[in-house]
């Protein structure tokens, strides 16, 4: 197998190549670093990869090779590279969850997830960059500086996993790892034409994962395609002991590439007797209208974008057109707590992030600022000088609505709504509907500074937040392009239906071909 075409090539066939002995796990190593240094991933360009260190890859590389002589087999990952967003745990590179507060700090254990992969024959090329400790929805509030979209340096590539869906967008690796809290795998996705998946809360361990907020976090995939993603997904997924939360339910074979099948045909049986939930929620009117149909609450504008672009709209509803052209049904639903979504996500999510950030104090590990005045003084300088204005932002809202007085009128009532959103989601799926799509993000990649309103920025999370609210997987894969931008469709199924919505999403990218990408 030749490198040149590195960038062209999936998880699967890399894997493949290595195994038959066609290519060699330096070979890809060193395919992905020289493509990293070719557009220009470093700090002073996009600004993709935190940290990483070729010298030590190559020597992992070539310690796989040494395996492979000698084993049948080393994993359904072999010899491919994956970058890592900096918030896993990982031993040799550095986790900072671009946070200057841990500015330098290696992890003395490995996530589970990083674990699955190198034992699926992965190589951890690097760490990428992010929005600290995954707060925001653009990459620009890394201490490090923002990373840059490969579509068009002039945009932000999303977030808060936006280092990883830049590095899957460039092809320097053709699967990543990123985290999810509202919305951060598959918003960035959307906004760099590639897929982004978050499987079923409890399907991936979070151990190894720092915590923002707990009860919402997931570690998810970034693919060049369904089938990577799934690939990916596949290899990390399980039950694992060191997370309280982790599910046992089986882990079914996701991707295609395992099967020996093509990918779905337009009107290939897979798709027969499928039914498509569409909500006109997540589909609003022509920017002409001054209403969402379908919506019941007094002010949908705090809650929802004006519109949706009419150029995005016309890509879902291309899409919706393609499942029914492969037999699918497409029926209308309702999710009538959906509206609720941005604030009871934005109260509890900050919550508790209150709380585990409080774990950063200058006393345990990372930065500490001793300004020689008592421990109340050096808590204050370490965590005003260590977080950025964002993390502040979301552990000073966090503190108030959990305060005395505002706890029953924000959080307990916060928690009870999340409750209905779950509900909502649950009413759906059990009334024959199997997967339910929606546009990934309003807008497609925004410029560089263009957002500085922290509730305008927050706003990007309103078709994604709810899925983690209610703790379903979803994925998004590209759909079309407006303005010479990626644009992204959400397929949302029910918990640990993992397979159907896979299966969806193949349909999909296989029905649109390269139309997904122009």
């Amino acid at each position: 197998m030749s490198v040149e075409n590195f960038t062209m090539l999936g998880a699967a066939d890399i894997a493949s190549a290595v195994r038959a002995g066609d290519a060699s796990p330096t070979e890809m190593v060193r395919a992905s670093f020289n493509r990293a240094r070719d557009i220009g991933a470093g700090h002073d360009e996009l600004n993709i990869f935190l940290h990483s260190d070729q010298e030590a890859s190559e020597h992992e590389a070539k310690s796989m090779q040494e395996r492979l002589q000698s084993a049948a087999d080393i994993g359904i990952l072999a010899g491919v590279p994956v970058a890592v967003k900096d918030n896993i745990a990982t031993l040799g590179l550095p986790t900072t969850c671009g946070s200057k507060i841990l500015a330098g700090y290696v992890s003395p254990y490995e996530a589970t997830a990083i674990t699955r992969l190198r034992a699926n024959g992965a190589l951890v090329v690097a760490k990428t960059n992010m929005d600290e400790f995954a707060m925001g929805s653009s990459t620009e509030n890394s201490a490090f500086g923002p990373t840059r979209n490969p579509h068009d340096v002039r945009c932000v590539p999303g977030g808060s996993s936006g280092g990883s869906a830049a590095a899957v967008a460039a092809g320097i690796t053709p699967i990543a790892l990123g985290s999810e809290t509202g919305g951060s795998v598959r918003q960035p996705a959307a906004f760099c034409g590639v897929v982004g998946v978050k499987p079923t809360y409890g399907r991936v361990s979070r151990y190894g994962l720092v915590a923002f907020a707990s009860s919402l976090d997931q570690i998810g995939v970034v693919g060049r395609t369904v089938d990577d993603a799934a690939l990916g997904l596949e290899s990390i997924a399980g039950f694992d002991k060191m997370d309280s939360t982790s599910s046992d339910a089986e882990v079914p074979v996701y991707r295609l590439s395992a099967l020996g099948k093509p990918a779905p045909e337009v009107g290939a049986p897979d798709t027969e007797a499928m039914r498509i939930g569409r909500n006109p929620v997540a589909l609003p009117p022509p920017p002409s209208a001054k209403t969402l149909e379908g919506i019941v609450i007094g002010k949908p504008r705090e809650y929802f974008p004006d519109t949706l672009d009419t150029n995005i709209k016309d890509l879902c509803e291309r899409a919706l057109d393609r499942f029914r052209s492969m037999g699918a049904t497409v029926r209308d639903i309702s999710l009538p707590r959906s509206p609720l979504a941005i604030p009871v996500y934005y109260i509890l999510a900050p919550a508790e992030a209150s709380s585990n950030l409080a774990r950063f104090d200058g006393v345990r590990y990372g930065l500490r600022v001793d300004s020689g005045k008592g421990l109340k003084a050096m808590y204050e300088s370490t965590r005003s000088q260590g977080f950025g204005p964002e993390v502040t932002r979301r552990i000073l809202l966090g503190t108030y609505v959990l305060s005395a007085g505002y706890y029953d009128a924000y959080y307990k009532k916060a928690q009870a709504v999340r409750t209905l959103i779950a509900d909502d989601f649950r009413a759906v799926f059990t009334s024959g509907v199997n997967a339910i799509f929606t546009p990934t993000t309003p807008t497609p990649a925004f410029p560089v500074g263009a957002i500085s309103d922290p509730y305008e920025m927050y706003l990007n999370d309103i078709f994604t937040v709810t899925a983690n609210l209610a703790g379903v997987p979803a994925i998004s894969v590209p759909i079309g392009r407006m303005r010479r931008l990626p644009v992204g469709g959400q397929v949302i199924t029910a918990h640990f239906d993992e397979y159907t919505m896979f299966r969806v999403a193949y349909a999909l990218e296989a029905s649109l071909g390269q139309e997904a990408h122009q």
